[in-house]
């Protein structure tokens, strides 16, 4: 099984929601775990993980995780090319090095060059940045590529960004 997660935010509140699903190739069937948290951290500069970690924690406690293939996240898994841990890689220290994080952002940080890999999908003349933690990059950036849909945005990726948004946050 693979998992992918994006929060989406409002005040101190945030909505987490998971995609399940079994092949990178076939991602039109999956199952959605969704969660919202109150009195989430702010947003501090360099430090997301702070504010989006605990999320994805709290929503991982409701999915069974038996042979789960790897996580996607909405993000960097390193910050530089020293390997300081983002999001992705504090991930996957909390689930003790278990699980490969891989990470789908779709703005460039200039201060990684060797850890990422800019992956063209689609017609599209804009990468997406790839990272990853416990798997081989390139490997990594060839199961992204692998996904559904013709666009530069997978198509579960692009679902799991509207369902995050969908019906805002319950107030």
């Amino acid at each position: 099984m693979i998992l992918a997660f994006d929060t989406h935010y409002i005040s101190n509140k945030a909505k987490t929601v998971c995609l399940a699903f079994e092949s990178w190739a076939k991602t039109e069937t999956f199952e959605v775990y969704t969660e919202t948290l109150d009195g989430v951290e702010d947003y501090i500069s360099g430090e997301f993980y702070k504010r989006e970690l605990p999320c994805i924690l709290s929503l991982l406690k409701k999915i069974k995780l038996e042979l789960l293939e790897a996580i996607i996240v909405d993000g960097f898994v390193y910050l530089d090319d020293f390997e300081r841990l983002g999001l992705g890689g504090r991930l996957y220290e909390s689930l003790e090095s278990k699980v490969p994080v891989i990470g789908v952002a779709k703005t460039n940080f200039a201060s990684i060059e060797k850890n990422k890999r800019a992956l063209i999908r689609g017609k599209s003349k804009n990468p997406l940045y790839i990272t990853a933690i416990g798997i081989d990059l390139d490997t990594a950036t060839e199961l992204i590529q692998q996904m559904g849909g013709e666009n530069r945005i997978p198509t579960a990726l692009k679902k799991l960004d509207t369902l995050t948004k969908e019906k805002s946050i319950d107030r």
